[in-house]
């Protein structure tokens, strides 16, 4: 059972703003090293796709964080008692303000006022396609999770780096053989499943952690985890949100998903609970298909540099959600 309040963060930036383009640009001629890329701000137009998930999909969820730069959609109704509208500096200290650095954004989730303590964090391009329910998220006061030992893949962007930095200080202050004897059945519950733990079982012999699994889906959060993390390595943390674009220098978000997975702090989640699907040319019919079969609980339409027709892709998708999510919801005007 799961009788806490959870709720949900969603953060959000309209990349055709032009004052946030305008803000963006006074320090991203001084940014050499920062990701900056135009493919990390564009739109798909499907925003309100989400809010419709959400309240037919997961009408229990307390309250819904909308986190953005200042700007709205023309169409949400920010009357919604449920709605909580956040900008960057009700909650971001001052001095790392102002962020395009979603990194900076992420890491100071747990500074919302009001927030509570167990929430599940999304990206915007995370949608819930099929009913589900808190223990989907939260069982006994713990974050589900889906858990397994992974390679990391330093590759020209920026998240394989993320990743190595988030296990650095992870192999600090965790032991691998230690976690291990006091969690041994989560390592192999059978509820991982056989993939699962089948990249564990390679990667066992290693004396140290070498990385966990990361399935681009929304992330199940405890606030007393971040404010854990920031009371440990609060000066690494203070490094990444100084930057005012993401480096290669940063620590991000999965630093507390795999602090809860260390510590022991969580539930073991199957992976069949969703799906992410990079949008290319090739997979792009996979895509549409698993949004309009509603096939996941939760689905990511991830945007990648291979999409040949960003324009014809964006109707489709916006089509596809169409049509299992027609009706607007009550955070519609």
């Amino acid at each position: 059972m799961n009788n806490e309040k959870i709720d949900f963060v969603m953060i959000w930036v309209d990349g055709n703003d032009p004052e946030w383009q305008k803000e963006k640009n006074l320090y991203d001629k001084s940014n050499d090293k920062g990701d900056s890329s135009e493919v990390r701000f564009r739109s798909w137009d499907n925003l309100q796709y989400w809010f419709r998930g959400v309240e037919k999909f997961a009408p229990w969820v307390n309250r819904i964080h909308f986190v953005t730069w200042g700007h709205l959609p023309e169409w949400l109704d920010t009357s919604n008692p449920k709605l909580n509208i956040v900008n960057h500096k009700d909650y971001i200290p001052e001095e790392y303000l102002p962020t395009f650095n979603a990194n900076t954004i992420e890491l100071n989730l747990h500074r919302i006022d009001g927030l509570a303590d167990q929430f599940v964090y999304f990206n915007d391009d995370m949608f819930i396609t099929k009913p589900v329910k808190p223990t989907d998220f939260f069982k006994d006061g713990k974050p589900k999770d889906i858990f397994a030992l992974n390679c990391i893949y330093f590759g020209r962007k920026s998240a394989g780096f993320f990743n190595g930095n988030d296990m650095e200080l992870i192999n600090i202050h965790f032991k691998k053989k230690q976690v291990m004897k006091r969690d041994f059945w989560k390592w192999y519950n059978p509820v991982n499943g056989f993939k699962m733990l089948v990249r564990t079982t390679l990667l066992i012999k290693w004396p140290w952690f070498p990385g966990f699994y990361y399935n681009h889906l929304p992330s199940n959060f405890l606030k007393s985890t971040f404010e854990e993390v920031w009371g440990i390595e609060g000066e690494t943390l203070d490094a990444t949100c100084m930057d005012k674009f993401r480096t290669k220098s940063n620590v991000n978000q999965w630093l507390f998903k795999f602090w809860q997975l260390a510590s022991g702090n969580f539930i073991p989640s199957s992976p069949k609970v969703g799906r992410s699907f990079n949008i290319k040319d090739k997979t792009f019919p996979a895509t549409i298909e698993a949004i309009e079969t509603g096939q996941y609980k939760l689905i990511c339409v991830n945007d990648t540099i291979y999409t040949s027709d960003f324009e014809k892709q964006k109707v489709e998708v916006q089509e596809a959600f169409k049509k299992i999510l027609s009706e607007k919801s009550s955070f519609e005007k």
